[in-house]
């Protein structure tokens, strides 16, 4: 990029986290010299590591590579979720090093290239994932910054070339403001992250400021209920793009997309859930408008293999386990009713790690009300992430409210309840460290059949 023409050295701090990591890549095809701090090694991590990344897991200044200790050449990127605290953020600040949030480097990137952008409370990941699949089968040479890890290409990014840029813009602490994009689709407005926003209609107010980057509503997409004007996605008749005949075929979803311009029949897509559909849908409605060749795109959507931890199955005989990132009760509702339809009559269980006391205490009710839409839950501790305990806020008071068969428990008796279940479907949930458990528990599956 121009703006950072004699920066030859990156460093990260908080590179483990998914959107820092895909920007560490980024820069690293782009010949940087890249590193970065984390707290904890990781999956992630260690890719990056293999991938020539410099790494470092002391939070001590004194731990930071020689070679990123020159202000000339070195620009330091830091997530949000990084406490100014942290030893090595004030180090660079008082050695008065170029310092930018991961969301102000993203944004510099697209101002450069046609940018196309899928923002949401929830469904962004999947349907940015999708939509960077569908582009790249159909020929372009695509950037793409993904906040999960693509099953197609074991990565959240994508580096062939700057045809068109691909992003997922995070709405938390207002981070896709930044960016500077041509198209954008908004999957949800549910509220969320009220600890940044404290109110609903500043966050509302958000999404409306975002999407009017861009001028023309032509390059507009909104799920259908999402109370924005654009084109809407959706089963209702009447929207632009209108999902019909849907069927089921082999696991598989069969359905036929009307669109303003072409009639597309018998697309086939894998990922379980109508809320998927409608992600689908939105990605095929941008490439389309972008220009992407309707068969080719057919084509790429059958390929498309799914998202690291959305409705990722780890068994699927003699029980089922699948794998969610889960962490908001509208997700909750959307897994609970793709498991419904795809094991109908099937003994459920949902392990939920509720993600932040805040979340939980702004949303218990709906919580409790989308849980018990299984026939057993075990609710593990909130998982804290950046925040402090708040009093009155656990999962004790969480568990009260929920109206099945349930118990509160630690992390270590999950392979023990999991080989003792009833259930037949076993759905795990969060997103702080529960994904670490979805080893133990299939080793314990495995072994008890």
């Amino acid at each position: 990029m121009q703006a950072f023409k004699y920066i030859t050295h990156i460093y990260f701090i908080g590179i483990g986290g998914i959107g820092m990591s895909a920007l560490a890549r980024y820069f690293k095809k782009q010949g940087k010299t890249v590193g970065g701090y984390d707290r904890e090694e990781t999956k992630i991590t260690q890719s990056l590591a293999e991938e020539g990344v410099l790494l470092s897991y002391d939070i001590s200044s004194k731990a930071i590579p020689k070679t990123f200790l020159n202000a000339e050449n070195t620009l330091v990127v830091y997530t949000p979720a990084i406490s100014e605290t942290n030893e090595q953020w004030q180090y660079f600040k008082e050695q008065h090093f170029l310092i930018k949030k991961r969301a102000e480097v993203l944004g510099m990137i697209s101002s450069n290239l046609p940018t196309l952008a899928i923002a949401g409370t929830h469904g962004k990941t999947t349907t940015t994932a999708i939509l960077a699949h569908l582009l790249k089968q159909s020929g372009y040479k695509i950037t793409a910054f993904l906040g999960g890890i693509s099953e197609n290409y074991q990565s959240n990014y994508i580096g062939d070339g700057n045809d068109v840029m691909v992003v997922e813009a995070d709405e938390y602490d207002r981070s896709f403001l930044q960016l500077s994009p041509d198209y954008v689709g908004i999957t949800s407005t549910d509220d969320d992250h009220l600890d940044i926003y404290q109110e609903s209609k500043h966050l509302q107010h958000a999404f409306s400021e975002f999407m009017r980057k861009v001028p023309d509503l032509a390059n507009v997409f909104v799920t259908e209920g999402v109370d924005f004007e654009g084109n809407k996605i959706g089963f209702t008749e009447g929207s632009a793009y209108h999902i019909k005949n849907v069927s089921i075929k082999n696991g598989n979803y069969i359905f036929d997309l009307e669109t303003p311009k072409v009639y597309l029949e018998k697309l086939e897509f894998s990922l379980p859930g109508r809320y998927n559909l409608t992600n689908a849908s939105m990605a095929m409605a941008m490439a389309l408008t972008f220009g992407a060749s309707p068969e080719m795109l057919k084509q790429a959507l059958k390929s498309f293999t799914g998202v690291d931890r959305r409705f990722t199955y780890h068994l699927k005989t003699p029980k089922v386990l699948i794998e969610d990132y889960a962490h908001h009760p509208t997700e909750i509702k959307a897994v609970a009713q793709a498991v419904k339809e795809m094991y109908p009559g099937k003994e459920t269980l949902a392990i939920f790690q509720p993600h932040l006391y805040s979340r939980t205490r702004d949303f218990s009710k709906e919580f409790s009300a989308s849980l018990s839409a299984f026939n057993q839950v075990v609710l593990l501790p909130i998982y804290p992430a950046r925040e402090k305990p708040i009093e009155g806020v656990n999962a004790a008071m969480l568990l009260e409210k929920i109206n099945t068969k349930k118990q509160l428990v630690n992390k270590s008796k999950l392979p023990i309840i999991a080989a003792q279940t009833t259930a037949e479907v076993i759905v795990v949930m969060g997103a702080g460290d529960i994904g670490k458990e979805v080893v133990n528990i299939k080793a314990a599956l495995k072994h008890e059949n």
